[in-house]
């Protein structure tokens, strides 16, 4: 019997890929425009791909359309909070979840991605923290056996990296992630359900917090740049 050929990834996947990583690293920012033509002259590619992955990213709510094209939306203190309650719904859940299979042997990438974590926090590298927060995020992700509860997760994780983007650039927010990271990553290693979807609620609510104080920070210095 002949194995099936492996396919490459369908071009208007990797065209939506390619975007919402963009959006997730401010690579494109709140307020841009995004016009087919344009995209696809950029990446190479027809605009049948770049029109999939448009209709795929507005479906997520990480583009809107506006006219003849698309717009990065900016969010708002209502969409960050609508954000937080979804995720407040569903991650410590999740979690919990983890926590209560997880194999002691299935934590060692989540263990690595936290000392790369601290590493990059002493170090002052904030996109390397980043990088290992996501990591982190991700290690955990795989150990939830419900596929449709971390499907729902998934519909949102663009906004999430979005968000912790601009959060963990602050010194702050970086340490308060690193405590959070700490508190969960202990939680797992008890296989303590109940801790672990206490100390979930406990760092979303940090991470809010902390993304408030990002975002007035940014509204005060447009309202000086745009004072007379």
């Amino acid at each position: 019997m002949l194995k099936p050929v492996d396919r490459p990834q369908a071009l208007g996947d990797q065209v939506y890929r390619a975007l919402r990583d963009s959006l997730g690293t401010h690579a494109i920012v709140p307020g841009q425009r995004l016009q087919e033509p344009a995209l696809a002259l950029q990446l190479g590619v027809s605009r049948t791909p770049v029109r999939e992955a448009l209709a795929r990213l507005a479906s997520e709510g990480l583009v809107v359309a506006e006219g003849r094209g698309y717009v990065v939306p900016v969010l708002t203190d209502a969409d960050v909070d609508e954000i937080y309650e979804l995720r407040a719904l569903l991650e410590p859940a999740a979690l919990a979840r983890a926590a209560a299979d997880a194999a002691p042997d299935a934590l060692a990438s989540i263990a690595a991605a936290l000392r790369d974590a601290e590493v990059a926090e002493r170090d002052g590298d904030a996109a390397s923290f980043i990088e290992a927060n996501a990591r982190f995020h991700g290690g955990w992700h795989a150990l939830v056996g419900n596929r449709r509860l971390i499907r729902a997760i998934a519909l949102y994780a663009g906004h999430v990296r979005y968000l912790r983007v601009m959060t963990l650039h602050d010194a702050d927010a970086r340490k308060a992630a690193l405590a959070g990271m700490r508190r969960i990553l202990a939680a797992l290693r008890r296989r303590d359900a109940a801790r672990a979807a206490q100390v979930m609620r406990d760092h979303l609510e940090a991470a809010r917090h902390h993304l408030r104080l990002v975002l007035d920070r940014v509204r005060d210095e447009a309202g000086r740049a745009e004072a007379p």
